[in-house]
């Protein structure tokens, strides 16, 4: 059923969806590969596409033929060389702003529900400026489970002082969809971030899917 109530706020998938992240994430996990003399230049574009998928996705894609103990021992290194990089070349994605600011024009708060541990979500945006601008951010690790669980929905919700079937979420995975489908959220798949050839977003249920950010602010909900 399409949503029928103007939207009164927005919560936010961040990596593939808010922030380009990919960048800082390849790098990562290619400094914590060099030291063991794999390179992952012909693999950047690949792993770009699962940067919304976590870090032992992107393990698993640059070094398959490694074993499930490896990839985890790979993951941590990625995980400690990002510590490092973390925001050093993240950047909104275009159109993103404009949309912001036009929510914060309205009054409209505005949040994020991220499968990304809050170690690295706060950094992230302290270290953007845009920390200041959200009302909710809910980490990985904020509830005791992950998208596409309801709790940290709820939780994003219940901080923006809305009810869900007031809020858009804008995410670019299927497990973005589902989270919001699981408390009745309406939603908008971020075609713009890292969705994967063999990605199906038309099979995810989505009420929408908006190839710019600035598209929401044409969404018959946004403008009553």
């Amino acid at each position: 059923m399409t949503p029928k109530l103007p939207f009164q706020g927005i919560l936010f998938d961040l990596d593939g969806t808010l922030v380009d992240t990919a960048e800082d994430l390849t790098e990562a996990l290619a400094l914590a590969l060099a030291s063991r003399g794999v390179s992952i230049e012909d693999k950047r574009k690949l792993l770009r596409t699962l940067a919304s998928h976590g870090s032992l996705a992107m393990v698993q894609a640059a070094v398959p033929q490694a074993s499930a103990e490896e990839q985890e021992h790979l993951q941590q290194a990625m995980l400690r060389e990002y510590d490092a990089v973390n925001g050093q070349k993240a950047c909104l994605f275009e159109g993103i702003e404009a949309l912001l600011d036009s929510a914060l024009s309205r009054a409209m708060p505005l949040g994020i529900v991220t499968n990304k541990p809050a170690r690295f979500t706060r950094p992230l945006l302290e270290r953007m400026g845009l920390l200041k601008r959200f009302d909710a951010v809910i980490s990985a690790d904020t509830t005791l489970y992950r998208k596409p669980h309801p709790a940290p929905m709820l939780l994003g919700a219940q901080q923006l002082n809305c009810a869900p079937e007031r809020i858009l979420y804008l995410g670019d995975a299927e497990r973005d969809i589902a989270a919001a489908q699981a408390v009745n959220m309406p939603s908008a798949i971020a075609m713009w971030g890292y969705l994967a050839a063999e990605d199906k977003p038309a099979d995810w249920g989505a009420d929408w899917q908006l190839n710019h950010p600035q598209a929401v602010m044409s969404l018959p909900l946004w403008q009553q």
